[in-house]
């Protein structure tokens, strides 16, 4: 068996290759155009005996997809693994890097090809193609909505520069009212040349997001962890698919507070003999789902007795800003003991006035109007109606299951 190190990078790679005895037998860069490349899979198998093997280690970067599927091609790669960076070194260079991979490969090699874990080595889980698309889509919904939020704000910027926000005709912004009367409100030439393109923009920005969330609403179908997801109080399609996409396949936490761990809800700890110092939660999982936790632990607080109590009990002893990461951490442990047994929420006792025997199913709810039609119509269409707000981030919410 050899053992391979990869330093990647955009335009060329720093290989490390390894025999049994730990020797280095091949130390090189490598050009990432796929001619060189198959000039260096030629070599590999020129250094390798007949039929030997090889395992490939990779530091996780953001583009290291491509080398992982032309590694996995090739009959002799038995293994890839994808590990998070060793850390910052004094002296650092793509062939230190790449020797330092090939160096713990071949050191672990026992404990990694059975699957065992090995001290401060983070190992990266790689998705299906279903569960990756499914990450791109949901992290496009966030990149989209944030977008229109950042239009939304130069809107406001305009409104509040020449105090209209008063003469807003409803109070929520989002709606099809405020949108008809942006468009025929008196400005100064410059004002109003900046609103149309904002106009312009945020009609954009609401039809990339209706085209994404009619996308989530097929995956969400699809996905049975995402519908089981969905019967917690405040999360709709498009949490139920980006938090099920991130955490999947939930065999591999042993534990709730394992994903807990895995997510970053954890406080950091530096300790040494009798002083022991706890500091704030890592912050090393998904940022999205850290923050659609927030998100869904508010309509939980509002609508579970339980939790609610629970949350209070938390702040009153430690403060807000715990309480909302302990809650946080522990719905986190709840959706594992849900994807793991396959149960459905069930709500408090305090917040279940009438309790059934099993939840209701969980159904896309009818499209209706938005500010995107108000958007579309013409000016002289002025007397369209509101069609009420819609959500910064999570859109339409999902009815939640009865207890």
């Amino acid at each position: 068996m050899l053992y391979l190190g990869i330093d990647l990078h955009l335009k060329q790679m720093t290989v490390s290759l390894r025999n049994e005895d730990g020797d280095v037998v091949l130390r090189r860069q490598v050009s990432t155009r796929w001619p060189k490349l198959e000039e260096f899979r030629e070599q590999l198998r020129q250094v390798a005996a007949a039929d030997e093997k090889y395992v490939a280690i990779v530091e996780v970067c953001g583009f290291h997809d491509w080398l992982v599927k032309w590694l996995q091609q090739d009959e002799r790669c038995h293994l890839v693994l994808v590990v998070q960076a060793l850390g910052r070194l004094a002296t650092k260079t793509d062939r230190r890097d790449a020797n330092a991979l090939s160096e713990l490969l071949w050191i672990n090699r026992e404990r990694l090809l059975r699957g065992d874990r090995v001290h401060g080595v983070r190992t990266v889980h790689q998705p299906g193609e279903e569960q990756l698309a499914d990450r791109r889509l949901t992290a496009m919904r966030e990149r989209l909505v944030r977008r229109r939020t950042q239009t939304l704000n130069q809107i406001h910027k305009i409104l509040r520069r020449h105090n209209l926000e008063w003469e807003r005709p409803t109070k929520t912004f989002q709606t099809g009212k405020v949108a008809q009367w942006l468009k025929t409100l008196p400005l100064e030439p410059m004002d109003r040349l900046v609103l149309n393109q904002l106009l312009v923009q945020w009609k954009l920005w609401e039809e990339q997001i209706a085209k994404v969330d009619t996308r989530i609403g097929e995956r969400f179908l699809a996905d049975p962890d995402a519908q089981l997801l969905a019967t917690i109080p405040g999360v709709n399609a498009f949490i139920a698919v980006a938090i099920a996409c991130r955490i999947a396949p939930i065999a591999r936490f042993p534990h709730g507070r394992s994903l807990a761990n895995f997510l970053g809800l954890t406080p950091g700890c530096r300790s040494s003999g009798e002083t022991e110092r706890m500091g704030s939660i890592t912050k090393m999982g998904s940022r999205i789902v850290r923050f659609l936790l927030g998100q869904v632990i508010v309509h939980l607080q509002r609508r579970d007795g339980t939790v609610r109590a629970w949350y209070q009990r938390i702040k009153r002893r430690r403060g807000a800003n715990i309480a909302r990461v302990a809650l946080m951490r522990r719905t986190a442990t709840i959706m594992w003991r849900m994807l793991t047994t396959r149960e459905a929420w069930r709500a408090g006792s305090a917040a279940a006035d009438s309790a059934a025997e099993e939840p209701r199913q969980v159904r896309p709810r009818r499209a209706r109007r938005t500010v995107l039609s108000a958007l579309s119509v013409s000016e002289a269409a002025s007397g369209a109606a509101s069609t009420g707000s819609s959500s910064l981030l999570t859109g339409e919410e999902v009815p939640p299951c009865q207890a």
